[in-house]
């Protein structure tokens, strides 16, 4: 399974983003073959409107099933949820992308299961 996640620079030991749709990377982590790679998000930085739908789109095409951030905008939870990419969010974490995976696997990040939700604690 591959788990992404919206981060501030393109490797496992950048800082997470809270943005999903205007985050500068996002950070793919395979976890059947254990190997990293990264995504520029770069067309959706400074996108006047649609970053989250063309984000969700992008996202879509590198196969996640899972996304870490922390927060997702209503257009681009529908894209996501309609590519059946589970949302979990970061909560109040503001570390590496590799202690974002650490915590998911640990269980300790709450699924977004609406839009707009920026407060959610575990």
């Amino acid at each position: 399974m591959k788990i992404a996640f919206t981060s501030h620079g393109d490797d496992r030991h950048a800082a997470v983003d809270s943005r999903f749709g205007r985050a500068d990377y996002f950070v793919l982590y395979d976890e059947e073959n254990k190997t990293w790679d990264s995504l520029p998000n770069t067309q959706n930085v400074e996108a006047a409107h649609g970053a989250g739908i063309q984000a969700g789109q992008t996202l879509a095409k590198t196969g996640a099933k899972v996304l870490i951030t922390g927060h997702v905008g209503p257009k681009a939870f529908k894209v996501l949820q309609a590519e059946q990419i589970a949302m979990y969010s970061l909560g109040e974490m503001n570390g590496t992308v590799e202690e974002a995976l650490s915590a998911f696997l640990s269980d300790k990040l709450t699924a977004i299961a609406i839009p707009n939700a920026l407060d959610l604690k575990k």
